[in-house]
Parts: structure tokens; C-alpha cells; sequence
């Protein structure tokens, strides 16, 4: 690993390390994590359950119940699939450092670093707009408790639950005791949530750097530069202009195979969660619509459903970001001084203007492709289903 850049990965690193989804940890410490999260994410879809068989067939209850059981369900599937593909997860990490020692020009270190520091940059807001929603939601039911001390009434305020579920004890006797088990639970559970995304944005980033090198090694095949340092031979200028394309060329089919292995390891588990985060909002959505909901309960899912909304964005503009990349390289070389360059060279950049025709996608399941516009989809889809199911109630 290039030690110059470990700072930028730091985060995702950490965050990774903790739920035993970094593939460079010994297999002990990565079961461990794992069991750790797994466990904590069970402890809560037992009393969810239970709370479910509790509804007895009531919608509103039911409703109010899957909204947690959903998330548990993402949690486990974006959790085990970084741990289930180790191989291809050590080999999209190893590409982050190996890039950096190929950089031949200050200008290209800088792209690299911009891009490093913008992923690091989004991971941590990220990480800390997800840990703050889980322990605002939480803290709601905390709310009644402190106005009956401060504000107190003829009888004491109905309990708020920290999450939908039935502990088999009474509620209101114990409730300091269900709100510690759900407070801690629910942030070791989200926080392989964290990781996932976090390695999958800064896999983006990496993919979008070296989409933006290859054009800029592209754009100055004729500079001044080049032409100062190579022209004392027509034949030498001939192969440096081979050399560099073949370079390019090179840096770009890697990319390409980076993407498609991102698209393999990340593609069906992506499906899953963009249906289960369509059903989540839905159902939020006409939680927050109740008209016997108080206004704790609506603040606690607006809260939850402004995580929801933050998540799927989070996943469509990086997906945007890796299409505007994917394509700007033909853009770049149609913009250089293509013509100044031998016709043999000529011919080689047909070559890689004929592989950016095609953008490169971030998909889930083959299906949904993530942009800002199939976001606005997933919105207008959301909605349908939300009118649906307040047509049921």
C-alpha cells in the first residue's frame, strides 16, 4: 500500500474494521465483527416479530412494525455482502492504492487527491448524518418521559416506544432498560450500513479519478510540453504518441474492469435494498399521516424518512457522477488537438472513443440504474404506494 495515501481511506477503513468488512483483517477479527453486528441486529428482530404476531392482523400495527423490520433486513443484506465477497473486495481495495503509484505528473496526483479526499470527505458526513438520525429517532421516546417530570398532568403521558416491539415485560417498568438495548443495538446496527455505503462511495470516487486522469493524459498528447520535449525526431515523436495513447488506453480498460467488478460484487444486493428503501418510504409516509398520530410520532418518522431519502440520493448521485465521467472522456479527446497527432495515433483514439459511447452504469440488479433522474422515479414510485396503501386504511 502507498503510505501517502492511507490518509484518505482512514475512515472507510475504521468504520469497515469495526462491522469485519475490511478485507485486510485476519478472518478471527472479521467473524467477530460480524457476529457482533449480526447479533445486535437479531436482538431486535425477536421483539419485532413478536410485536407483529402482537398486532393480530391490524394494519396500522402492522405498518408501524415493518418500517424496523425492513431496515433489519437491509442491514443484514448489505452486511454480509461485503463479507461474502472478500476476494472481490480485496480486490476493488488493493485498486485504490495500486493507482497511485502510477502517477506520472503533479497534476494527476492532484486529480487522485481531490477525488480521495472528496469520497473521505463524503463518508464522514455520511457516517455522522446516519449515526445522528438513529439517535434522534431514538431519543423522540425520551421525549413524554422528561415533560412528565417537567410538565407534569392528572396521569402520566402514554409510553413511546424507542422502536417498534414487544419486549414481553411491561413497557413502562422497564422502559430505561428496552431504550439502552435499542439506542446501542440499533447504532452497532447501522453502522454496517456505514461501512457498506462508505466502501461503495469511495469505490465510485476511485472509478471517477481515473475516468478524469484518462482524459487529461488524453488532452495533452499535443502540448507544448510534449512537442518541446520530443521534437528533435519525427520518429520519436511517433512513438511517445503511441506510448502515451497505449498508456491511456491501458488506465481506461482498467477502469472499465474496476466498474464491471463493482457492478458484479454490488449489482443483486442493490436490488434488494432499492425495493425494500421504496416500501420503507411508503410506509413512513403514511405513518406520518396517521390522523390519530401524535406529533412525536410524526417527528420521529420524519426524521426517519429524511434518513431513507438521504440514502437512496446518496446512491443516485454517485451513480450520476460515474455516468458524467464515464462519458466526458470522449469529450475530452474530441476537444484535444487530435488532428496535430500522426494518423496512425489517429486511429488508436477511435479505438477508445468507440468504448465511450457506451457509459458505464451502477445498477441493481441489471434493472434499475442509479441517476438522478431514476431518483425522482423511485420518488413518484413511493408515492404510488403510498396513495395505495392509504386507500387500504
Amino acid at each position: 500500500m502507498n503510505p501517502n495515501c492511507n490518509h484518505y481511506y482512514n475512515i472507510v477503513e475504521k468504520v469497515s474494521s469495526l462491522t469485519g468488512q475490511w478485507p485486510y483483517q485476519k478472518s478471527r477479527t472479521r467473524l467477530l465483527g460480524l457476529c457482533l453486528v449480526t447479533l445486535s441486529t437479531f436482538s431486535m428482530i425477536v421483539p419485532q416479530m413478536a410485536k407483529l404476531v402482537k398486532c393480530d392482523g391490524n394494519l396500522e400495527c402492522i405498518f408501524q412494525t415493518l418500517t424496523a423490520y425492513l431496515l433489519t433486513i437491509v442491514t443484514l443484506v448489505k452486511l454480509y455482502t461485503c463479507y461474502f465477497n472478500r476476494c472481490k473486495m480485496k480486490t476493488l481495495v488493493d485498486q485504490l492504492f495500486v493507482e497511485w503509484d502510477e502517477l506520472k505528473t503533479p497534476e494527476e496526483y492532484e486529480i487522485m487527491r481531490r477525488y480521495a479526499e472528496n469520497g473521505r470527505r463524503y463518508s464522514l458526513g455520511y457516517s455522522l448524518y446516519i449515526f445522528t438520525s438513529t439517535y434522534l429517532f431514538m431519543c423522540v421516546s425520551l421525549i413524554p418521559q422528561l415533560l412528565d417530570v417537567v410538565m407534569p398532568l392528572n396521569e402520566s403521558r402514554p409510553i413511546l416506544p424507542a422502536h417498534p416491539g414487544h419486549y414481553f415485560v411491561d413497557e413502562r417498568k422497564y422502559f430505561y432498560y428496552i431504550f439502552s438495548h435499542a439506542i446501542v443495538a440499533w447504532e452497532i446496527a447501522v453502522t454496517g450500513i456505514v461501512a457498506h455505503d462508505c466502501m461503495l462511495l469511495t469505490f465510485v470516487e476511485y472509478i471517477c479519478s481515473i475516468f478524469t486522469l484518462v482524459g487529461v493524459r488524453l488532452e495533452r498528447l499535443t502540448s507544448k510540453h510534449a512537442d518541446a520535449a520530443n521534437k528533435s525526431l519525427h520518429s520519436r515523436k511517433i512513438d511517445t504518441y503511441h506510448n502515451q495513447i497505449a498508456f491511456s488506453v491501458h488506465t481506461h480498460q482498467k477502469a472499465l474492469r474496476y466498474a464491471q467488478l463493482l457492478e458484479d460484487t454490488f449489482s443483486t444486493t442493490l436490488a434488494v435494498q432499492v425495493a425494500l428503501n421504496t416500501v420503507m418510504i411508503s410506509i413512513t409516509l403514511l405513518q406520518i399521516t396517521q390522523e390519530n398520530s401524535d406529533i412525536f410520532i410524526a417527528t420521529r418518522y420524519v426524521v426517519y424518512v429524511a434518513a431513507q431519502l438521504i440514502h437512496l440520493f446518496y446512491l443516485s448521485f454517485e451513480g450520476q457522477k460515474l455516468i458524467d465521467h464515464s462519458l466526458q472522456t470522449r469529450n475530452k479527446i474530441y476537444n484535444s488537438s487530435w488532428y496535430e497527432i500522426p494518423p496512425k495515433s489517429q486511429r488508436m483514439l477511435l479505438f477508445v472513443m468507440q468504448k465511450t459511447l457506451q457509459p458505464v452504469f451502477l445498477t441493481a440488479g441489471k434493472v434499475y440504474i442509479f441517476s438522478l433522474e431514476s431518483f425522482t422515479t423511485i420518488l413518484q414510485t413511493s408515492m404510488s404506494y403510498f396513495t395505495v396503501l392509504s386507500s387500504l386504511e
